[in-house]
Formats: structure tokens, C-alpha cells, sequence
């Protein structure tokens, strides 16, 4: 599902900070990453953090040589955990090859000790505002095992083959040593496509991302284009803005949704593995997104798909912005389901993928990626998995779901404390909001979306029942971060 990302970068309120650390200790999750504070540790404990050093130093390297295919990484401009590179090419009479180079962590993670046992406690790593907590320690995610600019690097190597449409039409996975040429950024990559200056491999990736973007239209799948929060300094202060996704972020998800759908095939063939899936949504909910819809002036005949009205919003009005943020309620549910001996479940497609699909392109990241993946090798050979990916499947998607209510909760909460923080002196203030959610039983309760800033914080306090989707003048009534969320009162 779609994130609200946030981020804060040099933020020195002393409220805010305080506020996280005690967010941070609630939930049990340990520090932000201090560097020399903690020895270098990243808040690991000792024989985690000992164990990774000497798996840097000493990864299990494979034999397939493939560092002459000159891959490039397209991530945030800041981010140093780089779990993908790619490579993209014509084939020889038709159609595409994506060369696809996945973070081979299981090359400095033993199975059993003390940094597999760590990863199975984070589970995920954690974004706040003023920093992450890693899944591995820095040293392998963002230094050995990741796919850094320059540097021979271990990962599992994805072939898939595609016709002229767009459709797969054979896939291949192996280890291999890989070497990136070029840290991209989405921006970046976005100029050089729309400004003819990209080479091939590159101006590729709008070709191949559109028309996968059209066969997952055929099919009745669904991409939200969720516009993200951002923490933007001005004037040596803060303020909250949206960032609207561009579409070479659509087209890159296309390539990870490629190989998680790729991936999710091989396994259902070999008759074990584990799948991502999300069931279709019920009547009623689409019903309510409807009502929601219409309240905020957004167009959705009646013979008009869920899905094809998402795909047409726009990210830049605001109106749509918020129904885009409505629609993924709709999303919620998702989970993981492990099969074994051939017992595919039924149905095991994920709704908004509209496809079976897993999991398996974020290994550096997310603890589920590293056994789909292992999984998926030994399919390609024609090989039994690892009795470690065995045993630990059973209990993957209890661990998957708890770290992932975990993820949510410092998502929401981090969202509330930055929005307080960032308002704390503004209270008694009017803002123009659209109402954009009013609670059935209370409707004079609900939910507000601030263009400016870019807020969307609960309001109440009112007699009269709430204008959903029309503009509403709003006082700001309280925000203080680490005691009271952001609130507004009809003016």
C-alpha cells in the first residue's frame, strides 16, 4: 500500500526529536543509527554487528561473472541501501530483455546466527522522520551487499524476456556478480526521458514501463499515484508540502511489480513459496469510495471501473489528491500466504495486482524478499529449497504481519508528530481544508486535507454536519508533538 513519506532533514526542535526517541522506546525499536556514538554499531548488539563485519569482508561470491552488462540504479537521491540495478535492451528480432540485479544478501547472512536471528526481530526497516532503522546493519546495506555505483557486487540476477506487447515470455534467475555504472535519481532519470538525451538502456525504461502499464490495465490491476508529504525547509524554518509521483516512478515500480509477478509464477510451478495477496474489496467499501467521490467533484460514472477511475486521477489536483488518498483503504488487508508440496492456495492472486504476485525485490529491506528469492533460484535449477527457507516459511507471515503493523504504526505516528511539531505555534489559526471523510454515526466528525500545508488531520467540535468534499474554513485548536495530535474546529 502506499505510503505517506516524510522526511525531515537537519530538523533541531528539541520537541520533535524528544517526541520520536519517545515513539521509538513505545514500540520497542531501537535507535536511530548514531555512528561513533554507539562504536559504529547502528544500534546493533555486538556479535550481530561482529558477525556482519566479517561477512563483508568475506561473502560467499558466485561463479557467473556478469559485471561487464552495465547496470544503473534509479533510487531517492539520498539513498545508499540499493537493492536493484538494471539493465535494459532489445532483442533481436522483437521485444525486450530486463536484466534485473537483486542484493544477494543471503551471500553475507548465514542462516541460524546472529544477524539472521536480528533480521527476523526487525523484520522491516523502519522510516522516521529524523532517520531509519536499519533491517542490517549500514555496513552490508548500505555498504558490502549494496548495489553502489563501481563496485562487484553479489546479487541473483533476473532475466525475463518480453514479446513487442510488453508480455513475459521466459525468465530466468541466477547468482552472479554484478557491477552498477550510474546512481540515478527519479528526477533525474524523468529529464533525460522527457529531453531525448537518455540512452537506450535508459529511454527503455518509458517504453517498457508503458506498455506494462497498459497490460496491467488490460488485466484490472492498480497503481496509485498517492501524492507524498514532504518536509521542505524555508526560510531557515519547516513546512509540509505534497510531491506528486512522476511517471518514471510508475514506470520503475513496473519493473519490480514485473519480476514480483515473474517470481510468484516460478514458485506456484515448483509448489512451494510464498505470495503476497490481498482479497478484492467488498461492495460496500467500494460503495463508500464512491459516495466519497462524488463529495469531492471527482468524475466516476457508473460504468466506469474502480480501477480505471484511479488509473485517470490526477496527483496534482488537489480534489483528486485526496480521493487518490481515500482509495487506498481500499488496499488494506494484504498479507502473506505460504504454500508447500504443491498446495497452491485459492485464490492467490493480490486484488490490486490482479495477478499472483510476491515479494522479492527488496531483500536489503524487507525480511520476506530474501527467502522468495532463494525460492526462486532453486526453481530455475530445478533443485529442492534449502531446508533454512523451508523451516522458516511456516512461521514468515505471522513475522511479515507483525513487522508490518509495526512499519504502520511509526508511519502514522511519525506523520502526527511532525504535523504537531510543525504547527505547535499556530494554534487559533484559520486554514482552508477540504473535508474529505465524515464519520457515518458522528457527522460532525472527520477528516480534513490541508493544501497548504500539506496536512490531513482529524477535525471536530462542530454542531452542523460536515460538507464532505467541499472547502471549509478551519481553526487549528490544538498540536503539541508527543501529547496531542493535530486538531481542527470548524471556524
Amino acid at each position: 500500500m502506499p505510503r505517506r513519506h516524510i522526511h525531515v532533514t537537519g530538523a533541531a526542535e528539541a520537541p520533535l526529536r524528544a517526541a520520536l526517541r519517545a515513539l521509538r522506546t513505545e514500540l520497542g525499536v531501537p535507535e536511530v543509527p548514531e555512528g561513533p556514538a554507539d562504536g559504529g554499531r547502528d544500534g546493533f548488539p555486538a556479535d550481530v554487528h561482529a558477525e556482519a563485519e566479517a561477512a563483508a569482508k568475506a561473502p560467499r561470491l558466485p561463479g557467473l561473472d556478469a559485471t561487464d552488462l552495465p547496470f544503473f540504479t534509479i533510487d531517492p537521491p539520498t539513498s545508499t541501501d540499493l537493492d536493484q540495478a538494471m539493465h535494459l535492451a532489445r532483442r533481436a528480432g522483437g521485444g525486450y530483455r530486463v536484466q534485473y540485479a537483486i542484493a544477494d544478501v543471503a551471500a553475507f547472512v548465514t542462516p541460524g546466527g546472529a544477524l539472521d536471528a536480528e533480521a527476523h526481530r526487525r523484520v522491516l526497516t523502519l522510516y522516521f522522520p529524523d532517520g531509519k532503522v536499519p533491517l542490517h546493519p549500514t555496513l552490508l546495506s548500505e555498504g558490502a551487499a549494496s548495489l553502489l555505483p563501481g563496485e562487484p557486487r553479489p546479487a541473483l540476477l533476473w532475466r525475463i524476456d518480453l514479446d513487442a506487447e510488453g508480455r513475459r515470455v521466459a525468465t530466468d534467475v541466477r547468482r552472479a556478480m554484478v557491477r552498477s555504472r550510474a546512481k540515478l535519481d527519479y528526477a533525474g532519470v524523468q529529464r533525460r526521458i522527457d529531453t531525448g538525451t537518455a540512452e537506450e538502456p535508459l529511454a527503455l525504461l518509458r517504453e517498457i514501463g508503458l506498455l506494462r502499464e497498459k497490460l496491467e490495465a488490460e488485466r484490472g490491476g492498480i497503481s496509485l499515484n498517492v501524492p507524498e508529504q514532504e518536509i521542505v525547509e524555508h526560510d531557515h524554518t519547516y513546512r509540509l508540502a505534497y510531491r506528486a509521483p512522476l511517471p518514471a516512478d510508475g514506470w520503475n515500480a513496473q519493473i519490480s511489480l514485473l519480476t514480483g509477478m515473474a517470481a510468484a509464477d516460478l514458485m506456484t510451478a515448483a509448489g512451494t513459496g510464498i505470495l503476497r495477496t490481498l482479497p478484492t474489496a467488498p461492495d460496500g467499501a467500494v460503495a463508500r469510495l464512491r459516495r466519497s467521490a462524488q463529495a469531492l467533484g471527482v468524475d466516476w460514472p457508473h460504468h466506469v471501473s474502480y480501477a480505471d477511475v484511479v488509473r485517470s486521477a490526477d496527483p496534482n489536483d488537489p480534489r483528486q489528491a485526496a480521493f487518490l488518498q481515500e482509495c487506498t483503504t481500499l488496499l488494506r488487508g494484504a498479507g502473506y500466504t505460504v504454500f508447500t508440496d504443491g498446495d497452491v492456495p485459492d485464490p492467490a492472486v493480490h486484488a490490486a495486482v490482479a495477478d499472483e504476485y510476491t515479494h522479492c525485490t527488496a531483500p536489503l529491506r524487507r525480511l520476506v524478499d530474501r527467502y522468495a528469492g532463494e525460492l526462486c533460484v532453486a526453481a530455475v535449477a530445478g533443485q529442492e529449497p534449502p531446508e533454512w527457507v523451508r523451516a522458516a516459511l511456516p512461521a514468515l507471515p505471522d513475522e511479515m504481519a507483525g513487522g508490518s503493523r509495526r512499519a504502520n504504526t511509526v508511519e502514522r505516528e511519525s506523520v502526527d508528530i511532525v504535523e504537531a511539531a510543525l504547527l505547535s505555534g499556530r494554534i487559533g489559526e484559520l486554514f482552508d481544508a477540504y473535508v474529505i471523510d465524515v464519520k457515518d454515526r458522528e457527522p460532525a466528525v472527520g477528516t480534513v486535507h490541508l493544501d497548504d500545508p500539506a496536512v490531513v488531520a482529524r477535525i471536530e467540535g462542530g454542531t452542523a454536519r460536515l460538507p464532505l468534499g467541499e472547502w471549509l474554513r478551519v481553526r487549528l485548536t490544538q498540536a503539541d508533538p508527543g501529547r496531542a495530535k493535530v486538531l481542527f474546529a470548524p471556524a
